[in-house]
């Protein structure tokens, strides 16, 4: 989730790695350090989201509650709240983390509120914060599901607990068939696409450039986990529909960043004159994006101006609904 672009004075641009030496190389350590008041603003957050959580599951007033009112204890349920506290700040800090990312490696802006290595440092920390914001809420997901299997003993417990949260395709209960792989696979693809920047001078900075682009697929797979899983968006009102305008400018910066990317190698220039007409497959690849892109800006104001976000209708009455069946012996 890093940006690997830096303009020339001419407004060329090229790979940091080569502008610098070896020794000058970003290191993982140093940038730990340079997170940890990113990490302490995510902490902070994820509190706070963590009490609201609680209060509105004490009030009586929790979407969660009203998808499973077997919940309807936060002082037995904190761990399932914490973990979808952890899964807000994830997807709060990976939105801000693509914005940058995003907005480094698209058009130049005219002015730019702090200097484009502060942005560059800011794009890496986020990155790193949110990868391990990701894994706190699948923690304490697991966390939770150790509470709950009581009917076995605390191996057996552990097993169950970690591979309902981090073995694609063993959980198997209700909506979470679907969505949970949906966020193990976010996971998965973000902590190596996140962690290869700093091995890029070992796998060149090509190579490193084609597999960082699939970054916003983890972002897409963060998004789509939540709106499916999401209890707290879970129905067709307004917190879903903030989330859905949330991709907005998303995908605008996408459509921006593929209509005029930074490097000049990315850009779809007409033939040269004498040159012939066919085009290599690269270049309509890389249109078909920029249409794709488009189409996916309209949708998104589509949905926004319809109100169809795929919301579930609240229920009359509160639906029976009751964790997937304990291990047994």
């Amino acid at each position: 989730m890093t940006s690997d672009t830096r303009p020339d004075e001419d407004g060329a641009v090229t790979s940091a790695g080569r502008q610098q030496p070896p020794g000058h190389r970003v290191a993982l350590r140093g940038d730990l350090r340079a997170a940890l008041p990113d990490a302490g603003a995510a902490v902070v957050v994820t509190v706070l989201v963590f009490a609201l959580l609680w209060a509105r599951m004490e009030s009586g007033e929790s979407d969660t509650v009203a998808v499973m009112p077997f919940m309807d204890d936060p002082g037995t349920y904190w761990m399932y709240l914490l973990s979808q506290a952890f899964g807000w700040s994830a997807l709060l800090w990976a939105w801000g983390t693509v914005m940058l990312g995003l907005l480094l490696s698209g058009p130049r802006p005219a002015r730019l509120p702090v200097s484009r290595p502060v942005l560059e440092r800011w794009h890496r920390t986020t990155s790193l914060t949110t990868m391990a914001l990701m894994f706190a809420h699948a923690l304490m997901f697991a966390a939770e599901l150790v509470r709950y299997e009581t009917k076995v003993d605390w191996a057996e417990r552990l097993w169950v607990a970690f591979a309902d949260t981090f073995v694609p395709g063993w959980y198997d209960s209700g909506t979470g068939q679907v969505a949970i792989p949906i966020g193990q696979g976010a996971l998965y693809l973000a902590i190596p696409l996140g962690l290869l920047f700093y091995v890029r001078h070992r796998i060149g900075a090509n190579t490193w450039r084609r597999m960082h682009r699939f970054v916003i697929v983890v972002y897409v797979l963060s998004v789509w986990h939540t709106l499916l899983y999401g209890t707290n968006v879970w129905y067709g009102e307004w917190p879903r529909t903030v989330l859905w305008l949330l991709q907005l400018p998303v995908s605008a910066l996408l459509l921006a960043r593929l209509l005029r990317p930074a490097r000049r190698a990315e850009r779809l220039g007409l033939p040269k004159r004498g040159a012939g007409t066919a085009r290599p497959a690269w270049w309509w690849g890389r249109a078909a994006g920029r249409v794709v892109a488009g189409a996916v800006v309209v949708g998104l104001v589509v949905v926004a101006v319809s109100g169809r976000d795929g919301g579930r209708d609240r229920p009359t009455h509160p639906p029976a609904t009751a964790p997937h069946a304990q291990e047994t012996d």
